[in-house]
């Protein structure tokens, strides 16, 4: 899947990824692509910026580890991020309802 295809949808997919557990850029990257079943398979140069952007938000809180005696950035969800994230998953139940009646030709009871 194109980065292209995921406009306006990535922050919410990185938030998604990192609720529940603290995780390096990589590792993000990583479960993207397994949860997606190989279907998000993001670039670094996709993936890195938008989180500095999330960082920036308040979104998510990253700080350096050591991890295997490599430094990495480590990101995780903040009480903002968290909210951001709960937004995001109502916002896209309400846009997948409305498009699943439009393809199907259902009417959709909102």
């Amino acid at each position: 899947m194109k980065a292209d295809a995921l406009r306006g949808h990535l922050d919410a997919l990185l938030l998604a990824t990192l609720d529940g557990k603290a995780m390096h850029g990589y590792a993000i990257i990583e479960a993207l692509q397994e949860r997606s079943g190989g279907a998000l398979d993001l670039p670094t140069g996709t993936v890195y910026p938008a989180l500095r952007r999330l960082d920036e938000a308040g979104c998510v809180q990253s700080a350096w580890s050591t991890v295997g005696g490599r430094q990495r950035r480590t990101y995780r969800l903040t009480a903002a991020g968290e909210r951001a994230l709960q937004a995001e998953r109502i916002a896209w139940r309400e846009f997948t309802a409305a498009i699943e009646g439009v393809l199907a030709g259902t009417a959709s009871r909102a």
